[in-house]
């Protein structure tokens, strides 16, 4: 397994009113982020949020090009983020105790925290196409040029993990700084993770170390 370092290269937030920060994704241009309450669109240039969509989210999210998709209870729901309006409600695997959410070949990856588990479901009905296991509680899912990557928690501390999709085997970790956790990731294609803060009420950009 390779190990490196990560380093935290600009922070957004706290934000006015919003605590914490749960799952996480990027559409090209805003980095959508829920906050119990709302999915709001932060503009990464200007670190303003430029809108948000009122919509319960206590975990994941995820955008496939198109459309956005949140975790919201024990269901996920698919999103129009142009107007806000909900167009369809599937089964959430956990039943409720879901954590991460990504968008990839044409599926969505679920991560569970406590069972440390990540799903492969069928975005239509929400059935389980592929159960992967992990050995650390799950806090966020992301892909990126054909790699899997997972926010891995411990008890102390967090890193970001690459995992063979088959066989859930650790490829790669970056740690991360001690005392910052993950509460949702979205890779940006360019070595970049975009990651909730959880209770910190902020959003980081992540990077692995250069030259490590």
């Amino acid at each position: 397994m390779q190990k490196s370092s990560a380093e935290i290269v600009h922070e957004y937030g706290p934000f006015p009113g919003l605590d914490t920060i749960h799952g996480v994704t990027f559409d090209g241009r805003h980095v959508w982020f829920a906050s119990g309450g709302a999915l709001n669109a932060l503009d990464p240039e200007t670190g303003a949020i430029a809108r948000s969509i009122e919509i319960a989210g206590h975990a994941g999210s995820a955008f496939d090009g198109r459309h956005l998709f949140q975790l919201t209870e024990d269901r996920i729901v698919k999103i129009d983020p142009a107007t806000g309006e909900v167009l369809a409600t599937i089964p959430a695997p956990g039943g409720g105790g879901d954590s991460g959410l990504a968008w990839a070949e044409g599926s969505l990856w679920v991560g569970q925290y406590r069972d440390q588990k990540i799903f492969q479901i069928d975005p239509e009905t929400g059935a389980v196409l592929r159960t992967i296991q992990s050995n650390r509680f799950v806090t966020g899912v992301t892909w990126t040029e054909g790699q899997l990557w997972h926010g891995a928690h411990d008890g102390e501390d967090c890193a970001l993990r690459r995992v063979d999709p088959e066989t859930g085997g650790v490829l790669e970790r970056l740690e991360l700084p001690s005392g910052v956790f993950v509460s949702g990731m979205e890779a940006s294609n360019d070595g970049r993770f975009f990651c909730g803060g959880g209770s910190s009420g902020k959003v980081r950009v992540v990077r692995r170390v250069q030259g490590a």
